[in-house]
């Protein structure tokens, strides 16, 4: 898996923070954006994130690219409605070759590999005879759930927010949690007053999930590294 960010509002922060003071202000937002200094967008996003004001951190737009992921994580992922997504399509392009995801629980069990791996290689058998025959679009009904793909996605800062604390929690399924976490770490490197509280929702009190709680809350001081991620429990949320 591979999860890079591409491309972001430019000054996200300080965007945000623009926005935010032109609601009290009678200057406008271009003003006060020349005017506000990276310490004076902190203690504003602070402020207005801390009260549950998100409306104005929907500014920033992030957009990642997402590759050697399953078909089983994007089909959780454009659940997500308000973003924008680019899918790497099937119809046009071959899947000759085999590429797809291995669950850790398979990996790590001899017998249920070999019954995945002969299961992949029936797969992709069936494909390449009946891509000879028919329409890629037509021959790719046998592909499985763990066949690669890439996607494009763009989401605002607001919608971020709630995929991380969603998708970033202990009960999301494995694949598509160790890709929010990777695209956590991506989008505070970018900007890192928008995200410095993002995350599950243990990171900001009790656990939403209520009696679906794993009991066993995230460090926000500790982020989990991406070996701790793998051997968590793959247990989904769906």
């Amino acid at each position: 898996m591979k999860v890079t960010l591409i491309n972001h509002t430019k000054d996200p922060d300080r965007i945000c923070a623009a926005a935010a003071q032109s609601c009290y202000s009678e200057k406008g937002a271009k003003e006060l954006f020349d005017t506000t200094s990276e310490a004076k967008a902190a203690q504003m996003i602070g402020k207005v994130v801390g009260m549950g004001h998100l409306s104005v951190v929907e500014h920033a737009h992030f957009t990642f690219s997402i590759e050697g992921v399953s078909r089983s994580l994007t089909h959780q992922l454009v659940r997500h409605r308000i973003a924008s997504y680019s899918q790497q399509s099937q119809r046009y392009v071959g899947m000759e070759h085999a590429e797809y995801v291995i669950p850790p629980t398979v990996s790590m069990d001899p017998e249920s590999s070999e019954t995945f791996s002969r299961a992949m290689d029936d797969a992709w058998r069936a494909y390449r005879e009946l891509a000879k025959k028919m329409p890629k679009e037509d021959a790719r009904y046998v592909l499985p759930n763990a066949c690669q793909t890439n996607i494009t996605v763009t989401m605002n800062a607001r919608e971020l927010w709630h995929f991380f604390k969603l998708r970033c929690c202990k009960r999301a399924q494995w694949e598509i949690r160790l890709m929010a976490w990777k695209m956590l770490a991506e989008a505070k490197r970018a900007a890192p007053v928008l995200f410095a509280e993002a995350g599950p929702g243990c990171f900001r009190g009790p656990c939403p999930e209520g009696d679906y709680s794993c009991g066993e809350p995230y460090d926000k001081d500790s982020p989990p590294s991406e070996d701790e991620l793998l051997v968590e429990s793959s247990r989904s949320r769906e």
